[in-house]
C-alpha cells in the first residue's frame, strides 16, 4: 500500500527547494556527465549606499544562459543602462561557454526591449489578464 502523502502549499520551504534541486541536479549529472550549473547575477548599486537598485539574475548550465529576473526602477530606464546590463550578462554567459540564451517575459513587460537587443520570440502562451501572454525568447550567443 502506498504510504506517500501529497501536500499542496503556497510556500516553497527551503527544504523542498533543496531536495528537488539536488535530486534533479544529480539526475542531470548522471544523464549528461556534466556538472556546470552556476548562478549569475549582474546588479546595479547606488554608489554611495551600495544598496541594490536593480539588475539581472539567472544561471548557466549545459551551454545555456538562463535569464530569470531583470528589473530596473523607472528612474533608471530609458538611459541605455538596461542594454548595457544585458550585454554584460550575455558576455558572462559566453565566457562560461554558453552558446544560447533563453528567457520568458510578459507581453506588457519587455519583449520589444529584448528584440532590440537581438533576442527572438519562439513561443507565446496566453495568460491573464485577457489579451496578455507569456513570451518565450532566445538568442544565439
Amino acid at each position: 500500500m502506498d504510504r506517500t502523502q501529497i501536500v499542496v502549499s503556497d510556500v516553497i520551504e527551503p527544504e523542498v527547494e533543496q531536495v528537488l534541486s539536488a535530486g534533479l541536479s544529480a539526475f542531470n549529472d548522471q544523464m549528461t556527465g556534466i556538472n556546470d550549473r552556476q548562478s549569475l547575477a549582474v546588479t546595479v548599486r547606488d554608489p554611495e549606499t551600495h544598496q541594490v537598485l536593480g539588475g539581472i539574475t539567472g544561471r548557466t548550465s549545459l551551454g545555456l544562459l538562463f535569464l530569470d529576473l531583470f528589473y530596473l526602477p523607472d528612474s533608471l530606464r530609458g538611459s541605455g543602462l538596461g542594454s548595457r546590463l544585458l550585454k554584460v550578462y550575455e558576455d558572462e554567459g559566453r565566457r562560461r561557454g554558453c552558446r544560447s540564451a533563453v528567457l520568458y517575459t510578459l507581453s506588457f513587460q519587455a519583449p520589444e526591449f529584448y528584440e532590440k537587443n537581438g533576442w527572438q520570440r519562439f513561443g507565446e502562451v496566453p495568460c491573464d489578464p485577457q489579451g496578455t501572454s507569456r513570451v518565450f525568447m532566445s538568442k544565439v550567443l
